[in-house]
């Protein structure tokens, strides 16, 4: 088995300094605005991507301390396998979010619709490009079918902060 380390590129930072309350997902942070702050010596990198509308953000759920198997999700009340959720229990604490791009200023890529935690430390940032991320053909969403339309309304709440959160049979 293989081990990898990872460097932090820069820091997300958003109006939300504590996960309880937080939108779960992107949609339920429409019109959130935010700043990806990149180091100084990725600002070459960043060229051509204000062409793009969206970008997709790679970062480190930092406020997690380990991983749980089973997880009841923000849109169920059912445990379910932690790798049928996004939920920040991961073995590789590793978090998505794919952001509009509103402007960059050199190093900083001022977005919109953010649910990430401030201060969140970002491994990678690619562009949205629909042609390769939307899948095509017949696409299936498992358990979370029955949560259809709901996301914009959920958030965080703290179930993820401490191991007494999580189902009894899993403590």
């Amino acid at each position: 088995m293989s081990t990898f380390s990872f460097k932090q590129i820069g820091t997300i930072h958003s109006p939300y300094h504590d996960t309880h309350g937080m939108p779960i997902q992107p949609p339920g942070a429409k019109g959130t605005k935010g700043t990806v702050e990149l180091l100084p010596e990725y600002e070459e990198a960043l060229s051509d991507l204000e062409g793009f509308s969206h970008l997709i953000l790679l970062y480190v759920f930092h406020r997690t301390d380990r991983y749980i198997p089973l997880v009841t999700p923000f849109m169920d009340s059912k445990p379910r396998g932690l790798f049928s959720t996004r939920a920040p229990k991961r073995p590789n604490p590793i978090g998505i979010s794919i952001v509009k791009l509103v402007k960059i200023d050199k190093t900083t890529l001022h977005v919109e619709n953010i649910d990430v935690l401030d201060k969140t430390p970002l491994l990678d940032v690619k562009p949205y490009v629909p042609e390769f991320d939307l899948p095509s053909g017949d696409v299936r969403t498992g358990w979370l079918e029955q949560a259809k339309g709901l996301v914009e309304g959920k958030k965080a709440d703290g179930r993820f902060e401490s191991e007494e959160d999580q189902p009894e049979d899993r403590r």
